[in-house]
């Protein structure tokens, strides 16, 4: 395979591991030990927040108040397509038992956990979609408690808007706290919020580096870093729609990779060409971003045929895949490794950020090779369990036995040896491991 870089990055997504290791090991330790009263000192260092904590009724409505009604329309809209579409994830899992030999049942049972922390970030931009994909998927798995959390900002608090989703898509509690205090205040369960059993969301480096050290303690939806998005393109493709969708990506921050790949080399170019102008063309944090993100981490590359194109793709394993190129069916059926995929020029990454019903945390840094985004499944244990007669025990415990002896765990061997001695006890089994 021989593939063209016109544009090579001369930077690869990473964190400042160290610094932000250390940062978050400390904050971390400092919650644990010192309860509420240390997480509203670090609230009141990093948020300068010294408002309500758990906000209350009235603060929700309050709220809800000083969103527009087109506002909530559309976040209701947003929030029902999502709900539509985790239902219909829940239902391709099912519980069921089959009789694997004859006097043996097992089965399968999906539970899902009690408690799910939901962060949402509320800085640099406000993430309204991401109070709306992880509560609602939360909520249709059946948590019985989701506490969602955002940054607040200083005298303002949370986000109205931000405030209004949670509360809309089941948030039972909503805690106004932001990065790794926030983390820990769901973790360590406390302002008298239960523990949480998995904390999903995405966030800056700090709060990723947080889920990562707790992870064990509690589930994790994913490790996560810098969101990252791949178009493919081919001559049907529109220069200057390959070309805002890039931009569009590159915006989330400044070490947000976004990549084109295509066999047009005409086209790479006619986009190249396009790409400064539109993002000088965005408001000033927008812009910095963007600017950035494509001096650094941006990367067009041109292959000859689409065969090369799609194994390129699979390769780097996007988090947000688009393809804009013909034979949209062959491509569905020939990639393999995306977090979500963009089918056609109908539709956009940003789609499924905001308002189409697939979920928008997804897996990044190349994560897509062996994991898929948020969805009802993250929040649920699949659990199994068996049940048999006597007789079907029979062949069950002689095997166990066996192979027990065999690995040289006699203590397994002999629960099985109890069994058929008070099962059948006018039999003799051989359960030597040369038996």
């Amino acid at each position: 395979m021989t593939i063209k870089y016109l544009k090579k990055a001369p930077l690869h997504s990473r964190s400042d591991d160290t610094k932000t290791q250390q940062i978050v090991r400390d904050i971390l330790h400092d919650i644990e030990n010192g309860g509420d009263e240390k997480a509203l000192e670090y609230a009141s260092k990093f948020d300068k927040y010294e408002g309500e904590v758990i906000l209350s009724k009235s603060a929700i409505e309050a709220a809800a108040e000083l969103v527009p009604e087109k506002m909530k329309q559309d976040i209701e809209f947003a929030h029902s397509n999502v709900e539509r579409f985790a239902r219909a994830q829940k239902s391709t899992v099912a519980n069921f038992e089959t009789e694997v030999v004859p006097g043996l049942i097992a089965g399968q049972k999906a539970i899902p956990v009690n408690a799910a922390g939901c962060y949402i970030p509320g800085g640099r931009y406000s993430h309204i979609a991401s109070a709306i994909m992880t509560v609602t998927t939360a909520k249709v798995a059946g948590c019985e408690n989701i506490i969602a959390c955002s940054p607040p900002r200083p005298v303002v608090g949370v986000a109205p808007a931000i405030i209004y989703a949670a509360h809309i898509c089941g948030a039972d509690k909503i805690l106004a706290m932001g990065g790794v205090q926030g983390i820990a205040a769901m973790t360590f369960g406390l302002f008298g919020l239960p523990k949480a059993n998995i904390l999903v969301g995405p966030g800056n480096q700090f709060v990723a580096e947080a889920k990562r050290m707790l992870f064990g303690r509690v589930g994790i939806d994913m490790i996560a870093g810098p969101t990252d998005s791949l178009i493919l393109a081919d001559e049907t493709a529109d220069p200057m729609i390959v070309a805002v969708d890039l931009v569009g990506q590159a915006e989330h921050g400044y070490n947000s990779p976004v990549w084109l790949v295509t066999d047009d080399q005409a086209l790479a170019e006619k986009v190249m060409e396009l790409v400064p102008g539109l993002i000088e063309d965005l408001p000033d944090t927008n812009r910095e971003n963007a600017f950035a993100a494509w001096r650094d981490y941006a990367e067009v590359i041109l292959c000859d045929n689409r065969e090369e194109m799609a194994k390129t793709s699979d390769d780097y394993a996007p988090e947000h895949l688009t393809v804009q190129a013909a034979d949209l069916d062959w491509w569905l059926e020939n990639l393999s490794c995306y977090g979500s995929l963009f089918l056609g020029e109908e539709t956009t990454v940003a789609f499924g950020d905001k308002a189409s019903g697939t979920n928008h945390v997804l897996p990044t840094s190349g994560a897509a090779n062996y994991t898929g985004g948020l969805s009802v499944h993250k929040y649920m244990k699949i659990v199994t369990w068996q049940r048999a007669t006597r007789e079907g025990a029979r062949p069950i415990a002689e095997a166990t036995a066996r192979i027990s002896r065999l690995e040289g765990m006699e203590g397994h061997a002999r629960t099985a040896d109890v069994r058929l001695a008070k099962f059948f006890p006018d039999e003799k089994f051989d359960l030597t491991a040369n038996g």
